[in-house]
């Protein structure tokens, strides 16, 4: 007598739906995420001699170019503020959104091995890029205030130095800085799985991002008629806030914050919609 087996098989194929977002799945496959995070954050440096201090060293090399070059040099004005603290400051928020952005946008490609070997939510793998960073995010954001620290306490700059109650938004500005990153990211993701061109162009555009952001320079200097061209960029009024939060000096105006979380609400949704296509 033969026996018959009965061959299953699982298609998977992007969704049509805008929203479909299966938010149930998500929390039952938290224990990959939280191995994905792990994954991420031990083994790019696991083979360096610094390992986690280069999550401090690099920013700090930066802020140190953009004092010379900016600070000594071209003597960009920066409010009274100590310039190594007033950059460190602005690359502390925007560091976190480059490397989100720079992590998931080439996500599809670098992990297609083990989406064809395991059925998984595909949207688990930007997820753990978000947490991940967030953890070296964190180890920036000791450094930043054990220099903001100095600043304060041990320096004459302190006078120009307010810290305000701004600081306690400061965990939904981060939030907002996720959404932010994965919007961009999931759009640059989807476009890279077709047109690998994506792949090498996205970190040349996210460094002239970054001198389209006031990190280098404060947001007054912009000349009114380009401002409302600056605040289109949702990086800008994030970058303020946190020079407003720690320092008391930061140019937010509701039209701004209006329009940065108008430009990231549309950047999220979208890029979720292209990702499910993609």
């Amino acid at each position: 007598m033969e026996s018959h087996e009965e061959k299953i098989e699982t298609i998977i194929e992007p969704t049509h739906d805008f929203f479909k977002i299966n938010w149930i799945e998500l929390w039952h496959y938290r224990d990959l995420l939280f191995l994905l995070v792990r994954r991420d954050f031990v083994s790019k440096y696991k083979q360096t001699i610094l390992g986690p201090a280069w999550f401090v060293f690099q920013p700090l090399m930066t802020t140190v170019v953009f004092t010379i070059i900016f600070g000594k040099f071209a003597k960009i004005p920066t409010h009274e503020i100590p310039p190594m603290l007033f950059y460190l400051c602005g690359l502390l928020a925007w560091d976190y959104f480059a490397q989100c952005v720079s992590g998931i946008s080439s996500s599809l490609i670098s992990n297609v091995n083990l989406f064809s070997k395991v059925y998984f939510p595909r949207l688990i793998i930007p997820l753990s890029i978000i947490l991940s960073n967030l953890m070296k995010y964190g180890l920036q954001l000791v450094v930043f205030l054990g220099f903001f620290s100095y600043f304060k306490f041990f320096t004459s700059a302190s006078q120009f130095i307010h810290p305000n109650g701004w600081l306690l938004l400061l965990p939904v500005m981060v939030v907002i800085t996720a959404l932010a990153s994965l919007g961009v990211g999931l759009w640059v993701c989807a476009m890279t799985v077709k047109y690998r061109d994506f792949q090498h162009l996205i970190g040349f555009t996210v460094q002239l991002w970054m001198y389209g952001t006031p990190i280098i320079y404060p947001l007054s200097l912009v000349p009114e008629k380009w401002k409302w061209l600056v605040l289109l960029n949702p990086m800008t009024e994030i970058v303020e806030f946190y020079r407003l939060a720690f320092f008391g000096k930061g140019t937010l105006t509701f039209e701004g914050v209006f329009l940065s979380l108008t430009v990231i609400t549309i950047l999220f949704l979208t890029g979720l919609f292209a990702f499910n296509k993609a």
